[in-house]
């Protein structure tokens, strides 16, 4: 009798343990996963996360992944709702990495550590570009460091990485800038298309359909090689100028990442991690990015997590500095 007790309590569990891996494995089956996006709708993040959850939803068996646009204060609002989701595996999010430099800086708004994410992996990397309008007098980069007027310049909010991409780019090279902050998603091209502002410096496959379209053109970039676009790298004249720039290329490769909140269970970030791999390696998906001008150069889960902590870890004298070329337009 008790040989037939233990053998049924060793079946109950067995089939207990069964029923777990089996729960675990199907978790996402038919649930809706939350796509958190710190922009409006539009631009680079937005159309990335629309392009990439079509294919995580396929690759996780989930019923839909509902893009959530969450815009403001130069991504922070994005991140910081990320961040405080519930970590059960069902929402993840994307932003932009210019949030580094307020972390670097100790900046009070930053109220959370980039490490403690559960990075996903990142689409891509990508340079930094100035795109100017058609209707601004300046025309190439000889333009712009000879101005003798202030030459109005959009970003996103303070502490976002165009705006202080755009502060320690004019430090560097000693523009003659005035950065107007505020302009989130495609706002930025429509005021320069309006003739409220000159230029705006960001990620390059953003301003393609602005180019395309007549309305502007590329005069410089950061972290990349154009065809006939003059590189940062080919202004600088002092040491401190070129380490400056070296920071902009270094966040450049931080470009489209995707990351779930602090404390989500292992076994659903390696199933999130793994759709994404396979979503990012599906052919499909690598034509549809290339037919929207969408480069696809994705590393994934601890890589993306190295270059963070790594992009994190500055000396204090090159934390004086950023400081003071973020601080010094506010």
């Amino acid at each position: 009798m008790r040989h037939v007790l233990i053998r049924s309590v060793a079946l109950i569990l067995l089939v207990a343990c069964s029923q777990e891996t089996t729960d675990d494995a199907d978790f996402y089956h038919a649930k809706n996963i939350s796509y958190i996006v710190a922009t409006d709708p539009g631009g680079g993040f937005d159309a990335y996360a629309r392009l990439i959850g079509k294919y995580l939803k396929k690759n996780l068996g989930a019923d839909n992944v509902i893009i959530r646009n969450t815009p403001g204060a130069g991504h922070l609002i994005g991140a910081i709702t990320l961040f405080r989701s519930k970590p059960d595996g069902l929402t993840i999010g994307t932003f932009n990495m210019g949030l580094i430099y307020g972390q670097i800086v100790g900046k009070p708004v930053h109220t959370f550590d980039l490490r403690e994410f559960e990075w996903i992996g990142k689409a891509s990397g990508e340079p930094r570009s100035i795109v100017v309008s058609n209707n601004c007098a300046i025309k190439n980069m000889e333009d712009l460091m000879a101005a003798e007027e202030p030459v109005k310049f959009g970003s996103a909010g303070l502490g976002s990485a165009s705006f202080s991409d755009t502060m320690l780019l004019a430090t560097a090279l000693d523009l003659n800038v005035d950065v107007i902050p505020g302009f989130e998603g495609t706002e930025g091209e429509m005021s320069m298309m309006r003739g409220e502002i000159c230029a705006i410096l960001g990620s390059t496959s953003s301003f393609t359909q602005f180019i395309e379209s007549g309305y502007g053109s590329l005069i410089l970039t950061i972290g990349g090689n154009i065809d006939g676009i003059p590189n940062a790298m080919d202004f600088v004249e002092t040491e401190q100028a070129r380490r400056l720039v070296a920071i902009i290329e270094t966040l450049a490769q931080l470009g489209r990442v995707t990351a779930a909140p602090p404390g989500t269970p292992k076994d659903r970030v390696e199933s999130l991690r793994a759709a994404y791999k396979a979503s990012l390696e599906d052919p499909d998906l690598v034509a549809e990015a290339n037919r929207m001008a969408r480069p696809i150069e994705p590393a994934y889960g601890e890589e993306v997590y190295q270059l963070v902590v790594s992009a994190l870890d500055q000396t204090p004298e090159i934390v004086a500095m950023i400081k003071k070329a973020i601080d010094g337009a506010q």
